[in-house]
């Protein structure tokens, strides 16, 4: 059985991106999911006097060790001002002080979603070009816009995204089997 690692880029408890997340992982199967809350994972901002002075927080081992054994990854991001938040941009940057390919060379799909209609298309467009010197291997990129009209009853309402997401689904399944 394949373990797959769900991560929402957000620490909000209502975040929008969990639920997405949430509802995409419901379509794999044979899988072990990890779900990823950042809330489990309190770090100081990333700092080299901070490292240098502490060293690596124990958070970010553990969330190390996790990432290696993962098969895959599907990762929502949150946009905050047309970029990751900042509780997700401060993880990675923890991580990759582990290991610069924090993704490993694994698969992953890749999405966001917002309120507004361009569904978190700016921070998927950064991370698309920047996930990959980092290791991902993007099989796919989704964009939810317009959450609360396209999202209702916990899943997708609109017909042809619950198609799109479905098929990028089963294509992410496909590459980790």
């Amino acid at each position: 059985m394949k373990n797959i690692i769900t991560i929402a880029g957000s620490n909000s408890q209502k975040s929008i991106n969990k639920r997405l997340l949430t509802y995409t992982s419901s379509m794999l199967n044979n899988t072990e999911l990890t779900v990823i809350d950042l809330n489990n994972y309190v770090l100081p901002i990333y700092g080299v006097d901070y490292e240098a002075e502490n060293g690596i927080p124990t958070a970010i081992k553990r969330l190390d060790e996790l990432i290696d054994k993962a098969d895959g990854f599907i990762i929502s991001l949150a946009e905050h001002n047309g970029s990751y938040s900042a509780v997700f941009k401060n993880t990675i940057d923890w991580l990759s002080r582990i290991n610069m390919k924090i993704w490993r060379e694994k698969p992953m799909l890749l999405m966001a979603t917002s309120p507004g209609n361009r569904g978190g298309a700016t921070v998927l467009q950064s991370a698309s070009t920047y996930f990959p010197y980092m290791g991902a291997k993007i099989t796919d990129t989704f964009s939810l816009p317009s959450f609360y009209e396209n999202f209702s009853n916990e899943e997708i309402s609109d017909k042809n995204l619950k198609k799109e997401i479905y098929n990028k689904v089963s294509k992410f399944q496909s590459l980790i089997t």
